[in-house]
């Protein structure tokens, strides 16, 4: 018999992770700020209360945050990531089936049981995730991810969190309450046309005939209609696919002109994506530089990149750094402002598999200098050791001047505990 796929949904993820490390933020009005302090991204249900949008530019709203309290913070991604990385090793103590879909969400399979023992789990995940990494969750549980999705947005207004969806006259209840442009998969071109036509709720697109679902919505879209009526047609992906491309890159803090201080930021950037490769087993072939100065203010505006091949598909930062250094010295224009820079790695293969040839052997001195570089990192912190070509001071870097502390990826950051 199939199983049960839950939805696991980190609430207000961001603000979710500053709060776990800092009480006094709990029940008060927090938004956390985009790269550079720009925009918010998150926003606690407090913050949300006083009408601050998604999107809204720092500045513009700058006094009123002051002005009601609200506590600021800037992007704290190393923080969020490994509060992620928690998150789902907890779910994984429940089933082994398991898809990370965001860095707040999680589908995993569960066993097939009654609608009141689904909701029984859900409580119990809810519960341990909260106790072992102290983020708050929501679980929605349903035959199919579409029904999961659903029962998770429908569990916002529980006082539990959870929702179990298994029972059909539970499942039709629900679906003649939500609308047609709440369901997962319909985007805004499909429900605007289903609306003209009449169809106004989740319930209407399900008994929609199949032949005129993929004339006029698709293959994509008939897989949903089958996932509304109970039909598995979304398998958990349970290893991500093979990566092609990796790219990193960073906006400024402030506009740089001098081609040393842009060597330095497409030094980082190489060596950060360099590292990831080697977490991931993998080796580059090609890397595209680029920079720009953004469009707007004072010109000139320039955006450049430039493509440089590997002899040899490469993870050695050293590598990949000079690589970019030769591109960026082919791009660079002494006459702009540049607001942003990073690089894009192509051709991506598994490092295992590359082989030297008569003019370009494998260094296998490479290859253990790379893993002790990245034994020291992941003990010492990220960056213990770096590229002297990356830079030290880095007055181009991002502002975060409002940035909580890496508490659990920095020594010296550590959270300090006062009996």
């Amino acid at each position: 018999m199939p199983g049960a796929i839950a939805l696991v949904d980190c609430a207000s993820f961001y603000v979710s992770c500053e709060r776990v490390f800092d009480p006094s933020l709990r029940g008060v009005p927090v938004v956390v700020l985009s790269n550079n302090d720009g925009c918010v991204i998150a926003r606690s249900e407090e913050a949300k209360a006083l009408g601050i949008a998604m999107g809204t530019p720092y500045f513009q709203i700058r006094e009123k945050l002051e002005r009601e309290g609200v506590r600021v913070f800037s992007s704290n991604y190393a923080l969020y990531g490994d509060m992620s990385r928690r998150v789902m090793a907890v779910l994984r103590s429940f089933s082994p089936h398991v898809e990370v879909y965001s860095i707040d969400e999680a589908f995993l399979e569960l066993p097939r049981a009654s609608e009141e023992e689904l909701r029984s789990e859900a409580l119990r995940i809810r519960e341990r995730v909260g106790r072992w990494t102290g983020i708050p969750v929501r679980v929605g549980v349903g035959l199919t991810k579409t029904l999961a999705k659903l029962a998770s947005e429908r569990a916002k207004a529980v006082p539990e969190q959870v929702l179990a969806l298994m029972r059909p006259e539970h499942i039709e209840a629900v679906l003649e309450e939500t609308p047609v442009e709440e369901v997962w998969g319909i985007g805004r071109r499909h429900a605007a046309r289903l609306e003209a036509l009449g169809v106004r709720t989740a319930r209407q697109l399900r008994d929609l005939p199949d032949r005129w679902v993929r004339r006029h919505l698709s293959v994509t879209g008939l897989r949903t209609v089958w996932e509304l009526r109970g039909i598995s047609c979304l398998p958990l992906e349970l290893a991500a696919p093979p990566r092609r491309t990796l790219v990193r890159s960073r906006s400024f803090g402030r506009a740089v002109t001098d081609l040393m201080e842009l060597r330095e930021a497409v030094t980082m950037h190489a060596a950060r994506a360099a590292e990831k490769l080697r977490a991931l087993g993998l080796a580059a072939g090609a890397l595209v530089v680029f920079v720009s100065t953004g469009a707007y203010g004072r010109g000139p505006h320039y955006s450049g990149s430039q493509l440089v091949g590997l002899r040899l598909p490469s993870n050695d930062m050293r590598m990949l750094a000079r690589a970019a250094w030769e591109g960026l010295r082919r791009v660079y224009r002494a006459d702009c402002a540049y607001r942003k820079a990073g690089v894009l790695l192509l051709d991506l293969v598994p490092a295992g598999g590359v082989q030297g040839d008569l003019f370009a052997a494998l260094d296998e001195r490479s290859r253990s200098l790379m893993r002790a570089v990245d034994a020291l990192n992941r003990r010492w912190g990220g960056e213990t050791i770096r590229l002297a070509s990356a830079g030290f001071a880095r007055p181009w870097d991002m502002r975060q001047q409002r940035r909580s502390p890496r508490y659990t990826t920095s020594w010296a950051e550590l959270p300090v505990v006062r009996a």
